[in-house]
């Protein structure tokens, strides 16, 4: 008897909302939840091996069946029977197969709706890069189409969670940039709704807020878009002690003065490219090492910049901040310094001869605050120090006085005038000059605005686990290997990352990430200086990585 063409036909399947499987036109009865869960496990690892015991995990938590491996093996029975009816129960499985490494899901190209998703948004990158915006909203408009609601909404357990929020969050990544692509195409009104639910949905994304706002706004609803950010600030201030990031202020106050234009300007080819979310695939930490885990990926409250294509990762992900330079105190922030032209320092230079002196502490307080240098600022009160002293001593009317301290007043002269010549003419030879880190200067201006936000978001980050670390540890901060929505600005809580995210730090490296998760085991640091005194790290990589390192305390025992 020949065989029913359905049951030919390769399944499909649905994640991205309830978990669903099909044949053709049929849905498929999955059975009961612990084989639906089963099935949820190897959905979110197509393709791949996941061993029996990461499957007892994910499906079973922390109260695993007394004979897990028979367990799971009856529910995979059970799953290919409805997955493969024609089988014989002697004949090896096509699609649910099992090797030295676990049990493997065969799923086809496009017959797993999280990974057509992830194919648009890569496909959208490209076009993206190609120039052709509308291609691109198109593309992304089809990927976020696929979403039925909550992923796997329908299966729970603590793994299953994790996995819902990766999804969620390459969810709405996908869903901003096609909201910028319609803000740069000009639907400002019509994307107002829609922005409002995203809004609801992820409350903590300030992206969406920002494009909300910006939305409003040119839509010509000014107050709206005021109401927009008092709401958003209300929000974060209330539920996490902490403002608004630099760009919804920076487009509040510009809402304010009203110095916005009203229509998008127009975006370069390769602008919205770095914005656009491509991700690979997302394993849950609960897999063994050999499967294939994802890559950090930080969500960021502005914009989602998540890396997902395998070979787009960079070795250190500049997406946690840890690549940036960090310039000192001193460093400026109004651009790149350049040499000024030689009469323009010989004249400077010769200001401390021409005044006698007297204007020697004045030039030097100038280029303090020009490059922001406490030293510099040290230096000129020197400067006025030593003259003050001169002219005293000169203009005073004890001839014994000014006839013993004839010394000092000739030495305080001859600083201000002739050494205060020479450190102008140091200043105004050498763009990086004394007060300014070396290389600072030449640190695109972008990235000091970069760097800068980042140790703002660190610091409201750090002031959140001070004062509530159990908030600290529900919102996952210093976890980058973790989904979070909650952006910490690239910190490391030394005592819960992986090695492999140890390891990837600069000057860490794999034998010093071994010793750190090592010596964890035995007792959790307190600090990160207590790497160096329990000599797990030298102090100079300590110090360098200073603004990045932190301690999360573990959750006190309940009574």
């Amino acid at each position: 008897m020949a065989a029913d063409p359905l049951s030919l036909q390769v399944p499909r399947f649905e994640i991205l909302g309830r978990l669903r499987a099909w044949r053709g036109e049929e849905e498929l009865d999955l059975g009961p939840g612990k084989q639906r869960a089963v099935l949820a496990v190897l959905l979110l690892e197509p393709n791949r091996a996941v061993s029996t015991e990461a499957i007892v995990d994910a499906v079973w938590g922390e109260e695993p069946p007394d004979n897990g491996a028979n367990v799971v093996q009856k529910y995979v029975a059970g799953l290919r029977r409805v997955l493969e009816p024609d089988r014989s129960p002697r004949a090896p499985s096509r699609l649910l197969t099992l090797t030295s490494a676990g049990y493997s899901l065969h799923v086809d190209r496009g017959a797993l709706d999280a990974e057509v998703f992830r194919d648009d948004v890569r496909e959208a990158l490209a076009a993206r890069a190609r120039g052709e915006i509308e291609e691109v909203r198109s593309l992304l408009r089809a990927a976020l189409g696929l979403w039925q609601g909550r992923a796997l909404h329908d299966v729970r357990g603590r793994f299953f969670d994790a996995a819902r929020e990766r999804l969620a969050d390459e969810r709405a990544a996908a869903a901003e940039a096609a909201a910028e692509i319609d803000l740069d195409l000009g639907r400002h009104a019509e994307l107002v709704p829609e922005l409002h639910r995203l809004v609801a949905d992820f409350p903590l994304r300030e992206g969406l807020r920002h494009l909300l706002m910006l939305a409003l706004y040119r839509s010509g609803r000014q107050a709206e878009a005021l109401a927009a950010y008092r709401d958003a600030r209300a929000f974060l201030t209330e539920e996490f002690g902490v403002e608004p990031g630099d760009r919804l202020q920076h487009l509040h106050l510009g809402i304010l003065r009203g110095d916005l234009p009203r229509e998008p300007v127009p975006v370069p080819a390769d602008a919205t490219a770095t914005r656009l979310p491509v991700q690979a695939h997302a394993a849950a930490p609960h897999l063994p090492a050999d499967a294939h885990v994802a890559d950090l990926a930080e969500t960021s409250g502005s914009a989602a910049t998540a890396p997902w294509a395998d070979d787009a990762i960079p070795a250190t992900p500049p997406q946690l901040g840890w690549a940036v330079p960090a310039p000192h105190a001193g460093a400026a922030v109004d651009g790149p310094a350049r040499r000024h032209p030689w009469p323009l320092r010989l004249a400077a230079s010769a200001v401390p001869v021409v005044t006698f002196g007297i204007c020697t502490w004045a030039m030097i307080a100038y280029f303090a605050g020009r490059r922001r240098s406490t030293r510099l600022g040290a230096a000129a009160a020197g400067y006025l120090v030593l003259i003050t002293v001169f002219l005293t001593i000169v203009t005073s009317e004890d001839a014994d006085a000014v006839s013993a301290l004839d010394g000092v007043a000739m030495g305080a002269w001859l600083v201000t005038m002739f050494g205060g010549a020479v450190h102008v003419a140091v200043l105004t030879a050498d763009p990086d000059g004394p007060g300014r880190p070396a290389g600072a200067s030449r640190l695109p201006a972008s990235a000091m605005v970069d760097y800068i936000e980042r140790r703002t978001r660190r610091e409201q980050a750090r002031s959140l686990l001070r004062h509530h670390p159990e908030m600290a540890r529900e919102l996952g901060i210093g976890r980058p290997d973790l989904p979070r929505d909650f952006d910490d600005g690239g910190l490391v809580d030394v005592n819960a990352v992986p090695e492999r995210v140890l390891a990837s730090l600069p000057g860490v490296g794999p034998y010093h990430a071994k010793a750190i998760v090592t010596a964890r085991r035995s007792r959790r640091f307190t600090s990160a200086e207590d790497l160096v005194t329990q000599g797990v790290l030298p102090a100079p990589v300590v110090r360098a990585l200073d603004e990045v390192l932190v301690a999360v305390p573990l959750p006190e025992p309940s009574p």
